[in-house]
């Protein structure tokens, strides 16, 4: 099966791309390498699946219509994977055009290369930002999602939207994939686990919003792709359920879904950071602050969700007891070498599907302390900031030590 990949150079992008061509897939990734946060990262990403049988690369802006439209009436693509975005809540408060231009424009050309070419069935990232002001818990793809609170998370509810409208005029099959705050390794530098770590480490306060009561459902990167690819292999449906009387917001009489992909298990921003001090043996400098604009103050996931039971096994949110900070490799490992601890370990209880849990090699945080040294969307920090730290320019993920000159 040949499969487009947009944003494989992201983080997410990057995990999926790999898991499809370890089960033989044929994968085109598509990115274009913006400065958003630092590109040599999304390179070093890259640099891991271009070796790989199977997998080739366009450089190529989602905007770019007559590229788009070149690229799918050449490759003729079986199955999508649409996962590349402009991110960020906040960063769409200042550049809401690159919003537009990525996540609509953007969109918009990957729904018309399905639509012109025969793409059996769409997977498109969504967000749990789209439930907004819904402050019913948990949150659920059924309930109506009519009030974003950042421009970010309306565009990706047009996303749904439009796609939506493919699916019933084009009879396109089309599925939609609301994330909750994923982590895990050669994540984003510019999610709290990196900007937290890194400042900590360096002696630096930490912003924290909302004076630390918010609640987040995080969700290890390696289950996000699993549900990825067990919703790409189950192609979208009408609902002959579905009634136009009361209709359900996540389900369609065209071939359109609508699911989250989450833990159900939130975590409070306080006790997040609480746990990063004691895994790093130093105390946080808090800048308490407001709650910021366009942010959800929580975000508790209703599950089950996906079907064919996508949840292979849900992760500890965050280190905690039994975990160590390493300042060689610059990461958090288990306190015993080769144990991963499902989510149910710190609760005395097992994995949501026994046996399914998997040990990860690698690091949680997956890179080492060479990107940490780069502040958001590639501006560098101070040198004498991370004085105190080992000189190691090392990128870790999976069995992978990547050396790296930066």
């Amino acid at each position: 099966m040949k499969v487009l990949v947009t944003g494989a150079a992201g983080f997410i992008g990057s995990h999926v791309a790999h898991r499809l061509l370890a089960r033989g897939d044929q994968v085109v990734g598509l990115d274009n390498l913006n400065d958003y946060y630092d590109p040599t990262l999304k390179q070093a990403r890259l640099d891991r699946l271009t070796p790989q049988a199977g997998f080739s690369f366009r450089k190529l802006e989602l905007a770019d219509a007559a590229g788009m439209a070149a690229l799918f009436a050449s490759e003729r693509f079986d199955r999508v994977v649409h996962l590349a975005a402009q991110a960020g809540v906040r960063y769409s408060l200042e550049q809401p055009q690159a919003y537009v231009d990525s996540n609509i424009t953007g969109t918009l050309n990957v729904l018309e290369g399905c639509r012109h070419n025969g793409v059996q069935h769409l997977v498109f990232a969504s967000t749990s930002s789209v439930y907004g002001a819904n402050t019913h818990m948990p949150f659920s793809p059924h309930q109506y999602s009519t009030h974003p609170l950042s421009f970010y998370a309306a565009t990706k509810r047009a996303n749904e939207l439009m796609a939506h409208t493919y699916a019933h005029l084009f009879r396109l099959p089309v599925t939609g994939l609301r994330f909750f705050t994923v982590y895990g390794p050669w994540g984003r530098p510019d999610m709290a686990l990196f900007l937290f770590t890194r400042n900590i480490l360096a002696g630096q306060p930490i912003d924290v919003f909302n004076h630390g009561h918010h609640t987040r459902d995080f969700t290890f990167v390696e289950d996000i792709a699993e549900g990825v690819l067990r919703t790409l292999d189950q192609t979208a449906t009408p609902d002959p359920q579905w009634n136009s009387d009361d209709p359900d917001p996540a389900t369609s009489n065209a071939p359109y879904r609508i699911y989250n992909i989450g833990n159900n298990s939130p975590v409070q921003l306080s006790h997040y950071i609480a746990v990063l001090e004691d895994c790093l043996g130093r105390k946080a400098i808090k800048n308490l602050l407001p709650l910021q604009p366009g942010d959800v103050p929580e975000g508790t996931v209703e599950l089950p969700s996906l079907p064919l039971a996508a949840y292979p096994g849900v992760h500890l949110p965050i280190p905690s007891e039994g975990w160590v900070f390493d300042a060689e490799r610059f990461d958090f490992e288990p306190a015993v070498v080769g144990e991963r601890r499902p989510i149910g370990a710190l609760r005395g209880r097992q994995s949501l599907q026994p046996g399914v849990a998997r040990k990860r090699r690698g690091g949680l945080l997956g890179f080492g302390k060479a990107e940490f040294r780069r502040g958001h969307r590639g501006q560098t920090e101070r040198p004498d900031q991370l004085a105190n730290l080992p000189h190691l320019a090392r990128v870790v993920a999976g069995d992978d030590q990547l050396r790296t000159g930066l």
